[in-house]
């Protein structure tokens, strides 16, 4: 591993998964590996270093698959709301951005008030601060 990798993967901060979606997420990624590799890598990297737990486990302000969540981009100064969702659901004009973009792969697992360094479609980094996260009513 490089020495600049490692330090990104140091400077991360810890976050959660619930058990099922990590499973699901999983089998997406590896199902559409070919496609756009670097945003599945980055995915599955998430997957791997997550706290694996069950949804009744998992404390409300952590970013899961239907969370609404409000995130500060601090390089563009600009604060976004969205829905984190698989693809087939993915509408930007409705605010619902797909697990597998590079913003949507940077914010599973956070929770309020963590801040993740994360490259975007560009590879240039952003840091995104989670302001605000609502999980969804069922």
């Amino acid at each position: 591993m490089t020495q600049t990798k490692a330090k990104t993967r140091a400077a991360r901060p810890a976050i959660h998964m619930i058990d099922v979606e990590a499973d699901r997420l999983t089998e997406l990624a590896l199902h559409k590996q070919h496609e756009l590799n670097r945003i599945y890598e980055l995915l599955l990297g998430e997957i791997d270093r997550a706290a694996i737990c069950s949804r009744d486990a998992m404390p409300t302000n952590v970013v899961t698959m239907g969370s609404e969540v409000t995130f500060l981009d601090e390089k563009t100064g600009t604060q976004r709301t969205v829905s984190l969702v698989y693809p087939a659901f993915a509408d930007i004009a409705a605010g619902r951005v797909s697990i597998l973009t590079p913003v949507g792969a940077g914010l599973i697992g956070l929770r309020t008030g963590q801040s993740i360094l994360w490259p975007d479609r560009g590879g240039q980094e952003h840091r995104l601060t989670i302001v605000e996260v609502k999980q969804p009513t069922e």
